[in-house]
């Protein structure tokens, strides 16, 4: 995500959820009772059938869900040294007030004095 804040110039805010919360993630939270719903009793044998399942998934509302298998291939373990973490702390990242450890903001490298202070 630094590599990325630096590319673009943009500040990454990076909000996690907690383990074991995703309830408290909206989206998912509101879509997963219509899933659930709509693939009630039905075996889910592939991944197609659960993509398919998935975005054939709409509410009374006028919901209707858009769902794709991400066959990308991501990198596990990657881990980030002590030291350089360090280095991210004391100049680029900027911690929230609120969960600190979930919630901070990634920033470019930049002469912005504002960088310094937390938000709130």
């Amino acid at each position: 995500m630094a590599a990325f804040a630096q590319q673009t110039g943009l500040t990454v805010w990076v909000c996690h959820l907690p383990p074991g919360t995703s309830k408290w993630n909206r989206i998912e939270h509101k879509l997963f009772s219509f899933i659930s719903m709509n693939w009630r009793g039905r075996p889910l044998t592939s991944h197609e059938v659960i993509v398919n399942t998935i975005g054939a998934t709409t509410t009374r509302a006028g919901l209707t869900v858009q769902a794709e298998l991400d066959t990308g291939i991501y990198p596990e373990g990657i881990k980030i040294g002590d030291r350089e973490m360090k280095d991210l702390e004391k100049t680029r990242i900027t911690r929230d007030r609120w969960h600190g450890e979930w919630n901070y903001q990634i920033h470019p490298v930049t002469t912005n004095p504002e960088h310094d202070h937390p938000t709130g």
